[in-house]
């Protein structure tokens, strides 16, 4: 039984026995209550809608997969210090040339959006204590920059955790954020073998701003059954700030971290994980170089596997599983606020370059330039996006291109 049913299921007695143990004082003012907290409910609605194409090379068609989601669903305002969140999913395509990973069609290159209707969100959400959010159930993580755990936000059908998340500012400007995770709902869905890995894991997030920027340190003990293979302890230390240099603006952030196996990892390993970067912004322009490495140690990289990781390493996802020999990422990017511009509103666009190499030794993996566009029609934001991986002894050469359009009340 997963962690959510169980916890429901060993609730329903204590909840019975608080309100026959109450009953005479329930009367108005719970009645009153509970309705605000029946007329403060939100509706969560939104539709995208998304164009996406791959060319690959060693692979002869072509991918075209368009592709929908419906996200539907409400949060009632707060009754004695909770709130019930329910969210569905439904996603669908309207073009089907491509390879879900589930539909069969391996003649085409990967498009990771399955067909799938499914609850996506099922928590409570308790703030009576002091300081502390507590929050059970099936829910959205996402940790600092995602690069460790995140939602998988650009996929169609998002990665959400059944989990017990307790987060606490008791103790002045120190945030703790704990979490226990029983399952991670993959954005594979639940018709696929790896669309749920069942896990014991613990999340340990602390941070704590300080003159030169905001600490945060982490500890990632991740115990997964289904994919054992990713189960890992990862300990380690990021900084954020930002600095007024000229007439401009520096932002900066650093990060170092070690991880080895844990739990039943069928692999005996240790990797380290190092990042930094600059971005300096004046007026509507900024530009930025950073550097990361995931480190490997011949048996096994550096893994991530609860991460965003289309945000990293380029979009054409070639380093979803990091190698054995780790992955060294050296880039650059750019961006610049035009503004409006006829009917497109807040028009802004971005350029990344990655030049991307072994941690051991050194070769070449290849190289990656990216361009994404974005602006507003009244509610609905448009993005283009455009990604093009040059092979230079790893994977194969690929270009993606999107089309999306995002609608939410």
């Amino acid at each position: 039984m997963s962690f959510l049913k169980s916890a429901s299921v060993s609730l329903l007695p204590l909840i019975a026995l608080a309100v026959s143990a109450t009953a005479p004082a329930f009367a108005e003012e719970t009645k009153s209550e509970f309705e605000a907290a029946l007329a403060a409910t939100k509706p969560i609605f939104d539709v995208r809608a998304r164009l996406e194409t791959v060319e690959q090379t060693g692979i002869a068609d072509d991918a075209t997969a368009l592709t929908y989601r419906l996200r539907a669903g409400f949060e009632t305002g707060a009754f004695r210090g909770s709130k019930l969140l329910v969210e569905f999913d439904h996603i669908d395509d309207l073009v089907d040339d491509f390879n879900s990973t589930i539909n069969g069609k391996t003649m085409y290159p990967v498009v990771a959006d399955p067909n799938a209707t499914e609850l996506n969100r099922l928590q409570l959400t308790n703030t009576s204590f002091p300081d502390t959010k507590i929050t059970l159930g099936r829910q959205r993580i996402i940790l600092d920059n995602a690069r460790f755990v995140g939602n998988v936000g650009w996929r169609q059908n998002e990665q959400t955790y059944d989990a017990l998340r307790v987060e606490n500012s008791s103790f002045g400007e120190l945030k703790i954020d704990i979490s226990y995770i029983d399952q991670i709902n993959r954005i594979f869905g639940d018709e696929s073998p790896v669309g749920r890995w069942d896990s014991e894991s613990f999340l340990i997030n602390l941070s704590h701003p300080t003159p030169i920027g905001t600490v945060t340190g982490f500890a990632y003990l991740l115990d997964i059954e289904d994919g054992s293979i990713f189960s890992s302890e990862t300990y380690g230390v990021r900084l954020t700030g930002k600095r007024e240099v000229g007439s401009g603006s520096l932002a900066y952030s650093a990060s170092v971290a070690t991880q080895g196996d844990y739990a039943d990892s069928p692999v005996s390993y240790e990797a380290d994980y190092l990042q930094a970067e600059g971005i300096y912004s004046y007026k509507d322009v900024n530009f930025g170089v950073g550097y990361e490495r995931l480190g490997g140690d011949d048996m096994r990289g550096f893994q991530t596997p609860l991460a965003t990781l289309h945000a990293f390493q380029g979009w054409t996802d070639k380093f979803l599983a990091t190698p054995a020999a780790g992955v060294e990422d050296i880039y650059a990017k750019a961006g610049y606020k035009i503004g409006d511009a006829g009917f497109l509103k807040g028009l802004n666009v971005n350029a990344f370059y990655h030049d991307l190499s072994a941690d051991i030794g050194g070769s070449d993996y290849g190289s990656e330039f990216g361009l994404v566009a974005a602006a507003s029609i009244d509610k609905v934001k448009l993005t283009f996006k455009y990604a093009d991986y040059n092979a230079d002894g790893f994977a194969t050469d690929t270009t993606k291109f999107w089309f999306q359009l995002d609608f939410a009340l």
